[in-house]
This record gives structure tokens, C-alpha cells and sequence, in this order.
């Protein structure tokens, strides 16, 4: 599929049309007097209401961009929103270095092939785990969204969400437009974290338990090193040559390494990947029992892993050899998360799905990812292997229609790691070749039930699936 020409004065109106938005939302009301101590009663007050768009997306992640590209080529008027200062999320902002379980038909086969048609698929023939140039990329989804027709706007988070009977009507977003409300037939959470489902109403489980332990967060980053090739027994390379070391072997090489240089590194599995010429991806650093709601902890944790960074980094530079000007070029704009709330669905996702390879006639992605629950604790990191041993093998599993369908909310889709699975089988299906997967379901489906006036879970997905052949991004 070649992109239409886009002029830049058309870029411009595409990536930034929000329509007007009244200064009223900016100018500052009197307090009203607190309720209680401890507590302030913020104050009603008209803001700006906007109903332009079939359907709204929120979160510009790996799933948010799929999802909001499909529903406008499926023939819906799509807004997405997104809280960062590009598209893409983990694989832009969140600088995640690797596509995982990207040998897929339809948005993820077209993504490849852009990518190589740009040179930023880095040097890799494998399809389905390679890495990525990140700036290119996000040039290349922004491209992908003002040619589909997509109202994206950056810098704006979902805060509020408002029903009507049942069924999720409106949602309140906040940026530098001050608070702004939108309307829509559908709702898409693409937020990772479930923020959108959570605002709704929606019951969510996270991690093991109630209130974790959940998987650690990673801040990764972009190097530049003297010579590459130097470090061709440390770094993932997309072809290695003949009789290089695994890349098992490697991660224990950097971890001695970082040791050597007197620091133990919070993840004993750190790993570089090449990106192209002297250009590579870090990631080596875990935060551990950190809550993906609570912005103070965030906070901290990226405070922390960005030191972290900066102490390892160094500490290989002084060891020389072939460490010799390695360089932070830039850490991570977002810590990235592995475990946030999963949304309950009309189906969950079980362990037992993985371990019998379970086929659903409402199946819109086929996950083959292993089990990888990374070390809940930095105790665990430092006595035992860096990932949790389990005896799962799995085999190629459907992630069913149901389980991207909120069940105590209508009108709202899932797509992501925030969809309704348990601790294990997220561990498979959070990497983002699976979300692109999810992201093409709920936006043909999406798309279908706010243009048909239906709600999505009366849209069966074998109208779905045709509407994805029709669109082209499914041939079989």
C-alpha cells in the first residue's frame, strides 16, 4: 500500500485538529469551601463539548495507533489521544529497543515492511523479533495516521469518564486546552494501564494478587559505542555470526561486566541490542513493587533507574577495552511498565489457554510468545535466575474478542496489556506484537458497531474479520 502524498499544511491539520476550545476551560473559578479537612470541593463549571467522532482512543501505544489507524480505514471518524509528546509509547517514548512476536499478517506485516523500506528494521531477517530505528518510527506512525484520516492529539490525558445508564458516553481529557469533554459511540482503552476502564467503573486485577507483587518497570536506552563490533559478545545482533555466543551468554557477560565495575545490576539479565552503525539499545535496570497508578512512585522509580543508568554506563566506560566511549545518547521520555491493571472482559485469558493451545471462533490474535514473568523482587533478581522458572511450554493460542470487551461497562474495547487475562498468560501476550493484533480487533469492531449503531460485543467478529480482508490487512 503506497501512502498518498500529504502535504505539509495537511500534516499540520490532521495532527493537530482539536477544534477550538474556549478559554472559559483555562480561566480560574473560586474555591468553594472543603467539604471536609483534609479535602477541597472543586467547583462545577461549564467546559468545552465536543461530539466529532465515531470513535475515541485513548492511549498511543503499540495497540492505540493500530487500533485508531483500522477504525479509520474501516470507515469511522477516529480521535486518539495520547498523554506523551509522540506515537508509538513503548516503542517510541518508552525507547523499548525490541518488536517481540511480530510475525503477523495484516498492521504488523505492513509495518515490517515499511520499516524496511526506510532502512529501520535493524539488520534483522527475522520477522518476528527484530529491532527498530525509534525515530523513524515515530515519524512513520504519524505518517500512517494523518493518510488514515485520524485526529490525534498529543500532550492530553483521559482524567475523567462518565455513563449514561451502562453505557460509557463521555470522557474528560486534560492538557494545555485546560479540561475538555468528547463524546462517542465507542471508547478504545489503549492506555496500557487501564486508566480509561478503571475511570468507567471497571473491576481490574493486577499482578499476582489484589495489590501486587506485579512485575518490575524497566527504563531503557539509546548508546552510542566506539566501535560495535568490539562488543559483538555483549550485544544481540540480528544476524549473529556463525559460532557467537548465545544471547544467554551474552546477558551473564554484561552482568559480570557491570559487577566487574562494582556494580550489581538491579536486572541480572541486561541486554543490548544493535540498532544500526554504532547505535544500540539498553536495557538493565528493574524497579520493583512499583504501582502504575501512583505517580509518586513512578516518579521515584524513574528518578532512580535514571541514576542507575548513568552509574552502570559509566562504570563500563572506566573498564575500557571495548567499553571504550560508550555513551548514553538518551534514556527513556517513559519507565516502561510490565504489569498495570488488566480490565475485566466477557472472557479471561487462562494459563490453561497457553498450555493447550486453545482456539477460539472469535480469536483475533494468535499469541506465541513464551511465559516471561520477570523477578518480582530485587532479592529474587540477585539469588535466583532473573525470570521466574515455569515448566509452561506453550503453544500458539487465540486471544478471543471477548476478553478486549469490558464486561461491567458497555461501549468500551480493550486492547494491550490491559485486556482481561490472569498473572501468567499476560506474561505472554503483553509484548507488542500481540497488541498490534488487538489493536486491528477493536478498531474493525469498534468501527463496525459505532457505524452500524450496534455496541460491540453485537458485532460478531466474523463481520470483523471480512471488514479486515476488505481493508486489506488480512488475506487469509
Amino acid at each position: 500500500m503506497k501512502p498518498a502524498p500529504v502535504s505539509r499544511r495537511h500534516f499540520l491539520h490532521a495532527a493537530l485538529a482539536g477544534g477550538a476550545v474556549s478559554q472559559t476551560s483555562l480561566v480560574a473559578a473560586e474555591a468553594p469551601p472543603a467539604a471536609k479537612p483534609g479535602t477541597f470541593s472543586e467547583p462545577a463549571r461549564d467546559i468545552p463539548h465536543v461530539q466529532d467522532a465515531d470513535v475515541i482512543v485513548c492511549g498511543a501505544g503499540p495497540a492505540g495507533v493500530t487500533a485508531a489507524i483500522t477504525a479509520a480505514r474501516a470507515g469511522a471518524r477516529v480521535r486518539l489521544f495520547e498523554w506523551r509528546g509522540c506515537l508509538g509509547g513503548i516503542w517510541t517514548a518508552g525507547l523499548l529497543g525490541y518488536f517481540l512476536d511480530f510475525n503477523k499478517p495484516g498492521f504488523a506485516q505492513e509495518l515490517r515492511e515499511k520499516l524496511d523500506a526506510r532502512g529501520a528494521r535493524a539488520n534483522s531477517t527475522s520477522a518476528s523479533r527484530f529491532c527498530y530505528h525509534p525515530e523513524v518510527l515515530k515519524l512513520l506512525l504519524e505518517e500512517l495516521c494523518v493518510e488514515a484520516g485520524v485526529k490525534f492529539q498529543l500532550h492530553t490525558k483521559v482524567s475523567a469518564a462518565f455513563k449514561e445508564g451502562n453505557r460509557l458516553a463521555t470522557i474528560v481529557t486534560e492538557s494545555k486546552s485546560g479540561r475538555q469533554a468528547w463524546r462517542a459511540p465507542v471508547f478504545i482503552d489503549t492506555t496500557g494501564d487501564g486508566d480509561l476502564g478503571a475511570l468507567a467503573g471497571c473491576n481490574f486485577e493486577i499482578g499476582e494478587a489484589a495489590d501486587c507483587p506485579c512485575q518490575p518497570m524497566s527504563l531503557n536506552a539509546l548508546l552510542v559505542v566506539k566501535d560495535v563490533e568490539a562488543l559483538r559478545d555483549f550485544v544481540r545482533f540480528g544476524r549473529p555470526n556463525p559460532g557467537e555466543n548465545k544471547d544467554g551468554e551474552k546477558k551473564k557477560r554484561i552482568k559480570d561486566e557491570l559487577v566487574k565495575a562494582g556494580h550489581f545490576p538491579s536486572y541480572a539479565g541486561s541486554t543490548l541490542w544493535h540498532v544500526e552503525g554504532n547505535l544500540v539499545f539498553a536495557m538493565f535496570n528493574h524497579e520493583y513493587g512499583i504501582k502504575p497508578w501512583d505517580a509518586a512512585e513512578i516518579t521515584t522509580a524513574t528518578v532512580r533507574a535514571r541514576a542507575e543508568m548513568h552509574t552502570m554506563i559509566n562504570g563500563l566506560r572506566k573498564l575500557g577495552g571495548p567499553w571504550e566511549g560508550i555513551q548514553i545518547v538518551a534514556t527513556a521520555e517513559q519507565i516502561g511498565v510490565r504489569d498495570g491493571r488488566r480490565i475485566a472482559g466477557r472472557f479471561t485469558v487462562q494459563k490453561e489457554d497457553l498450555i493447550k493451545g486453545a482456539r477460539y471462533e472469535d480469536g483475533v490474535v494468535r499469541a506465541t510468545f513464551g511465559v516471561d514473568i520477570h523477578s518480582t523482587t530485587a532479592e529474587h533478581n540477585k539469588s535466583k535466575a532473573p525470570i521466574h522458572a515455569t515448566d509452561i511450554k506453550v503453544k500458539p493460542y487465540d486471544i478471543p474478542l471477548r476478553a478486549l470487551i469490558a464486561k461491567d461497562v458497555d461501549g468500551l474495547l480493550m486492547a494491550g496489556r490491559c485486556i482481561s487475562g490472569d498473572f501468567v498468560s499476560h506474561s505472554s501476550y503483553r509484548v507488542t506484537g500481540n497488541s498490534v493484533g488487538m489493536g486491528e480487533g477493536v478498531g474493525v469492531i469498534g468501527a463496525l458497531a459505532a457505524t452500524s449503531k450496534r455496541l460491540p460485543h453485537e458485532v460478531p467478529w466474523s463481520e470483523g474479520l471480512a471488514k479486515l480482508r476488505e481493508i486489506g490487512h488480512r488475506t487469509a
